[in-house]
């Protein structure tokens, strides 16, 4: 594992930037004339009115497109694929990069693993469609923040495992193996993040409690279900053949510890070797502006860049 301060990259920025805590989501215009080549709700399953999606091509180029997959956050149980969670991963269209922004059912609808379920279904419908949207089947990245985060992650880690995909959504001959994921400060191990927050005394140990996000999500209580937690886990499906990754996260997390990441990165390490960067943003908390700097996205966007063979 490549073990890296971001400070070492962006201590002048970093000097000016306080703690970052996720903003309320604004919607993105679909009318933007940046972005004239695009489909927007494009339905990729047919069980829910949330497995809709949104494609974005680059301005000029006929393809195929090499395919960032966006992943919204909003704790499982809420946010949108056209919410302003989707504006850095929009940023490849200008360096020759599709962008697909998905939505998944909710936790408020339906339980884990409906979330992974939909998220396998949609790549597997980009890829089987791939020539109608002029779209490079072998160059797929996922990347989300938070919830998006664990369902990147978990989505790469998994590739192969059918007990992960409900093939009766559609398109079941096809593979939802992904190249490349970038994980925003994705929780990992439900049952332990509480632990670490009574270590670190940077957040409030409530993720084991009843309503907590991730109790809503399994349909328990965390500490409850400790076989649901070991299944929803990215970290459970390491495997060789597992995609790079790049997992980023701030030091003042105060939603998601980052511990996670840190323990998350040494597992993939143990398996992936230098395949695995872990960067941890100084002082940044629950995502933020340093997360969205300019010189953070050049490092985000020539990762993938490296392992989608630009």
């Amino acid at each position: 594992m490549r073990m890296l301060h971001i400070c070492q990259w962006l201590a002048a920025v970093l000097a000016m930037a306080g703690m970052g805590v996720a903003c309320t989501p604004a919607p993105v215009s679909q009318e933007s004339p940046q972005i004239p080549r695009k489909w927007t709700d494009v339905a990729y399953a047919s069980l829910s009115p949330a497995q809709q999606l949104d494609i974005y091509l680059p301005a000029s180029g006929i393809g195929p497109f090499p395919v960032i997959i966006s992943i919204h956050g909003g704790a499982f149980k809420m946010g949108d694929k056209a919410d302003r969670q989707v504006q850095p991963m929009l940023q490849g269209l200008t360096r020759g990069y599709a962008v697909v922004s998905l939505n998944y059912r909710l936790s408020g609808e339906a339980l884990y693993p409906a979330q992974i379920h939909d998220v396998k279904a949609a790549i597997r419908f980009l890829k089987a469609h791939a020539t109608t949207y002029s779209l490079d089947t072998g160059r797929v990245a996922v990347w989300g923040g938070s919830a998006g985060g664990h369902l990147s992650a978990l989505a790469a880690t998994s590739g192969g495992v059918d007990t992960l995909e409900d093939f009766a959504l559609g398109n079941s001959g096809v593979s939802s193996r992904v190249q490349a994921v970038v994980d925003w400060f994705g929780p990992i191990d439900f049952s332990t993040m509480d632990s670490h927050f009574r270590t670190s005394g940077k957040g409030k140990p409530d993720h084991d409690a009843p309503d907590s996000p991730e109790s809503l999500l399994l349909g328990r209580p965390v500490q409850a279900a400790p076989d649901l937690v070991r299944a929803a886990s990215p970290a459970t499906y390491i495997s060789a053949d597992d995609p790079p990754f790049l997992i980023q996260h701030g030091t003042e997390d105060p939603l998601v510890p980052v511990q996670q990441s840190q323990e998350f990165a040494d597992a993939l390490t143990g398996v992936l070797g230098d395949k695995v960067t872990l960067m941890l943003l100084e002082g940044a908390g629950h995502g933020g502006p340093q997360f969205e700097t300019p010189a953070n996205l050049e490092l985000v966007f020539n990762f993938l860049d490296l392992h989608l063979n630009r």
